[in-house]
Order: C-alpha cells, then structure tokens, then sequence
C-alpha cells in the first residue's frame, strides 16, 4: 500500500482551509496554567494560540513562498531543532511543501557527536529556537552544563539560520524569523511577499523527506533516512490504528500523530510541554478528547495522578502506548483506573514505523510465552529467521512468515512449538535506509533485521521473547552502552565500566553505571563448581526483553551494518515457566559464571566518577545509579561481561537485598 505523499498532504490540509472546515481548529497550543487558583480550587488553564485550518494554510503557504525566494529547493536537508508548537509546525509543513528535508539531531549529544552527525547530513539550512542559539552560547551556557548539556554552538553553524522564538543573544544577526516568514514579511519588513511558491507536485516516492540520527560514533554517526512514500505509509498506518473523525481532538506532543489528525480534519492539541513534565494539567486536557500518545513512564505518572486525586478518573477515547515497553500489569493498571479509554500497544522502529499494533484485551488474554504486540498492520511482512539463532539454541532453522509458524517439519506430533529466530521485517513504512548508505551510493534497503527473537502464534501475530542486541530504554531514550563505556573507563581510576538497565514496574528501565577500580585485577574470572558453561550466552539465566534492541549485529548479519533507535511496546518477556519449556532453549543464554559482584554506592571511586559524567557522557545517557563493584561476572564462551548477571544484582542492591549467587543451570 502507498500513504499519503507530501502533496497529497499538503492538499488534504489545503482543502480544509478551503472547504467547511476552513473556520474549524487545527492547532491548538496550551499555555502553562497559572499558579493562582480561582475561587472554585481550580487552576486557571488557557488558550496560548489557536490556528483555523484556513490561518494555518495561509501561513504555511507564506513561509514557502519567503523560503523559496531565500533560495530552499526540493532536497535541500534542513536541520531542524523546533519543539512540536504552531510556528515550529508551520516551518516543518513549509520545508515539506517546498520538497526540502528535515533532519533530526538531539542537541544534548556531546558538541563533538552533533559536530560529526552535522557533517554527515551536510544541510544547508537550520531551523532552531532562539533559546537554544541563547543557552549555546554565553552567559546561559553554564546553566546548560550544569544540567548534563554540552550544547553546541549553533550560531557558528555555516548554514542558513532560521529562528523560533523572539530574538535572544546568541542568535545569528543575519537568521531569518518564522514569525516574520509566516507574515508575508521579513528583513526588518522592508520586503512583503505574496504567497505563491511553486509546490513540489512530482517529488518521486523515493525522495528523501526525514531524517534521524540514532546512535552512532563520531567516525561513524548513524541515521534512518525515510522517503517521501515511506513517511507517507507510516501516516497512514497510524491513522488507520487510530480512526481518527474530522472535529476529533488529539492532544499530543508526536508529530506524528498530529499529522494524521490534521488529515482526518481533526485538531492537533498541543501541549505546554511533555506530559511528564505537569501530567495533572496533561490529564485536565487530554480528559474525553479522540486520543493521545502517551510512553510508560508517563502512563505511570497519570495512572499515580488518577490513583491519587489528583486527576480526573476520565481518560481519552482512545490512548495509543509505544515508544518504551509496555507491561502487562501496565496496561491492566490502565483499564482498572481509566475503564472508558481504548488502550492500543503500538509497536515499531525508527527504521519502519509502525509495525504492529494491539489491544489491551488480547495483549492481557495472551497465555503464551512471551509479549505479544499483535497483528502486522496492513503491508508489513514480518518474518522469523531462524537461522539468525544458534543451532543448539534453537528450535529450528529457516525462516517462518506469513499467517503463522508451525513446527519443524520433522518435529514429534505430540510436542508442537513455534519457531524462534529473527525478526525481519519489510513494507511500504520501511525507510530508505540508512544516511551514510545511501550518500555513499548503496542501493536503498529492502529489509530491517530488527534484533528481536521472536515468533509468529497460530493466529500470524507477533510474539517477543528476546532480543540479540544490548541497549538500555529509559523514557523514550535508547542509550547503546557500548557508545559510553569506553569514555567511563578511561576515566582516572577506573579499570572498567558496564551501562546495565534495571527493568521497572512500568516497564521503564533505570540506568545503573558499574565501575571496577583500576587497580583491581579485572573481572573475576575463577569458575563456580556449579556454573554451566553453555553457548551462545550472555544474558543470564532470566530471559529478558526491553522492547529495543541494536539494528546491527557483530557477526555482521545485516548488509546495512547500522545502529537503529526503535521505538516498541513490548513488555520484558516472563521467565520462563516450567510449562513453556519448548521455548526455553530458544530464549536462554548461557548463565553468569562464577559469584555475584560485590555492589556498593559509597566507595570513593563513585563519588570521583558520579562528579565527572557530565563531561564524559550525553544527558540522554546519564546514569541514574553509580556503583562499584569488586568485578564484572562474565558468561559464555566468549567470557564477555555477563551484563544480565550485573543488572539482577544491581536490581537486588536497589531493593536493599543481599545479591544472590548465580550457581543455578536453569530458568526460574
């Protein structure tokens, strides 16, 4: 299937402007509520701005038409750094009609990183807020540090810079202002221009329309590149997943699920900020709307905010969840609090979203092993590759698709059992591929190898019950520890550092930093009697999954060789049970050698180390837990850090319990 293509995207909003719903809101962006209350206790919200879809078209088409004649043509990248507001949406829907590019780089990543993924992406353009350009560069830029930001200094960036926001120091003296542009005026208005640019009505489905830097090294900065067509099914697909009606309200801060609410005629609200930042007021405005987004962590924080008084007992119509794992205790904790609400896992990549969706009822009836994200939307094929799975740790090889997976060929009668393996994945949402790729003259992809173990039920849903890659979620941030680790262990004193994630209630993971001293011998390497040597290990004798894994793997199995940030609902799989022993040996790695770590928050190597993390890391990175340990336990054949090992003890010494031994052979 093929979605709507930027034209066709720009049409469809221009024809509300034109048509009935020209006086209807499109975008409406929320204030913070005062801090006095009314006579009644009840904090006083209001209305920052409202835009009609005929206001919003008329913007748009005069910020084109200013950036047109500023020299922007179809292709041109633009970096662009503008929080989801009307003058930020209305410079993006600009550079989209005009067939430009837009880039995404965090500018809390190290200045030398966003240095690196700024020369990669070569744009030739940067939409910015002028408080970034303020807090990059003089007095305010200690402020920032402070905090864990190592800002880059936009300003001195040799590209074309359009501002957001008032004029701030720091700001370029020659930067063009989207309040200007979208007036028909700008240059001190000393120029007036009439909207007319020439839309882009033939930009092919293949051009580039987005791209997001994920991860990455400096010498090797990593980007999804998604096209015209693909950006345009992945629109699609989650309007579809979320039936949106022309007059509905959403109240989001993802663009994209504001774009198809646009689309169906609907309005986009905006929030003042996250809903974790103020989630009472997030609650007070999202209450009976169409729908929001909302990621576990701030599921969470509604969920206490209900629970307590706090907020309203009315959710929205309908709550799509995603971006981090969702949990089944989560989503039954939802539907307990908040009964009216349709709550819907959403489940994809950066490299190909969304892939698969599901509704609570069935994701909480799942008696299997392993979380169930649902069905793949219409156009995606997801298929199991079971040769992407050790031998002896499988079930089975070749690769599994379609409506289901059935036993091995060869397999007894009486002991039937799904074949586990890789999850692949294709379709019309699936990105172009990746930025040094493409600029290096690669074909683009037509698969993504998302890392995930997992298995197609009777029915052809998706069920995960792993993942090949390390990486840590916390919020709706992949941290990849092998991106950082290096840095920590060179710090002075340390000997070696491992990142590790300890998995929450809400499916969120805490960030804890294990350090050795540098004068330790190295990791404990001595064998306890009872430890089982098995192969391909790793991860311990608890199967685990965080919903995300590494696009890349080190047996190079993917052509395109990238990291990937994905996005996923998944829950960490359960142990498994006794009962689900047809999986056990596809899903359980080698367990941890010898004894468990000695963990400790007071050692003084913590406190040295805990001081120098805002230099050395990006804030997205920063631990929430920094311990010492007396050795990092390995695992398998290798005899690599057996990080899943070193996060149950870490989960252990976080709830004032002793680590135990790691001497079993088994799951539990």
């Amino acid at each position: 299937m093929n979605g709507p293509t930027t034209e066709h995207l720009i049409e469809t909003i221009g024809a509300h402007a034109r048509g009935s719903l020209g006086d209807a809101v499109a975008l409406r962006w929320w204030s913070r509520p005062i801090l006095r209350v009314r006579a009644d206790r009840v904090p006083h919200d209001h209305v920052r701005e409202e835009l009609t879809y005929r206001e919003l078209m008329r913007r748009v088409e005069a910020t084109a038409d200013a950036l047109h004649r500023e020299g922007l043509r179809a292709g041109d990248r633009v970096l662009f750094s503008v929080r989801p507001r009307p003058e930020g949406i209305v410079l993006a829907l600009a550079v989209v009609r005009l067939g430009g590019v837009i880039v995404f780089v965090d500018p809390g990543s190290t200045p030398e990183l966003f240095g690196a993924r700024v020369t990669a992406a070569d744009p030739r353009w940067a939409m910015t807020e002028a408080l970034l350009y303020a807090v990059s560069r003089g007095p305010l830029r200690h402020v920032a540090r402070s905090r864990g930001l190592l800002l880059p200094d936009y300003a001195s960036l040799p590209l074309r810079h359009v501002r957001s926001g008032s004029w701030l120091p720091g700001v370029p003296g020659r930067s063009l202002s989207a309040r200007s542009l979208a007036t028909g005026r700008h240059g001190g208005g000393h120029r007036r221009f009439v909207a007319g640019a020439p839309p882009v009505t033939d930009l092919p489905l293949d051009a580039e329309a987005l791209v997001v830097f994920t991860s990455g090294t400096t010498s090797d900065p990593k980007a999804v590149v998604h096209s015209v067509g693909s950006l345009g099914s992945g629109c699609a697909l989650l309007a579809g997943a979320f039936a949106l009606e022309p007059g509905g309200v959403v109240h989001t801060d993802q663009m994209l699920l504001g774009i198809p609410a646009l689309l169906a005629g609907g309005t986009w609200s905006i929030p003042p900020g996250p809903p974790g930042q103020d989630v009472v007021t997030f609650a007070r405005h999202v209450a009976g709307e169409a729908g929001t987004y909302l990621v576990p962590a701030d599921l969470t924080l509604l969920l206490d905010a209900v629970e307590s008084g706090r907020a309203p007992a009315r959710g929205p119509q309908v709550a799509l969840v995603g971006g981090a794992p969702v949990t089944r205790p989560l989503l039954d904790r939802a539907r307990r609090l908040l009964p009216g609400t349709r709550w819907i896992g959403v489940y994809g990549t950066t490299e190909i979203l969304p892939i698969a969706v599901v509704e609570a009822d069935d994701k909480l009836a799942h008696a299997g092993d392993g979380d169930l994200v649902g069905h793949p939307l219409p156009g995606i094929e997801a298929v199991v590759d079971t040769s992407a799975v050790e031998p002896d740790e499988g079930l089975g090889q070749g690769s599994t698709t379609g409506t289901g997976s059935t036993a091995a060929p060869d397999a007894p009668a009486t002991a039937p059992h799904p074949l586990v393996g890789e999850l692949v994945l294709r379709g019309p949402s699936l990105m172009k591929g990746y930025l040094s790729h493409l600029d290096g003259g690669q074909p683009p992809v037509t698969e993504h190898r998302t890392g995930d173990l997992a298995y197609l039920d009777e029915q052809g849903r998706i069920v995960l019950v792993g993942r090949t890659r390390d990486m840590i979620i916390r919020g709706t941030v992949n941290i990849y520890p092998g991106l950082f680790e290096p840095r920590l262990a060179a710090l002075p004193g340390v000997g070696e550092a491992s990142l590790v994630g300890v998995l929450q209630d809400d499916g969120d993971e805490k960030v804890v930093l294990v350090v050795t001293s540098r004068h330790a011998s190295g990791p404990w390497t001595g064998d306890h009697p009872d430890t089982v040597d098995r192969p391909g290990g790793g991860q311990g004798d608890v199967v685990e999954h965080h919903g995300a894994s590494d696009s890349d793997d080190a047996a190079g199995r993917d052509a395109r060789g990238a990291h990937g940030s994905r996005t996923s609902p998944a829950a960490p799989a359960p142990v498994v049970p006794a009962t689900g022993a047809a999986l056990a040996p596809a899903v359980s790695a080698a367990v941890g050698q010898g004894r468990a770590p000695v963990l400790t928050s007071d050692h003084p190597l913590v406190r040295s180390v805990r001081s120098a993390l805002p230099d050395v890391l990006d804030h997205g990175a920063l631990p929430d837990l920094v311990l010492h340990a007396d050795h990092l336990p390995l695992a398998g054949r290798s005899r690599k850090p057996d990080r899943a090992a070193l996060s149950r003890a870490a989960a252990h010494h976080l709830a004032g319990a002793e680590p135990r031994a790691s001497a079993g052979t088994g799951t539990t």
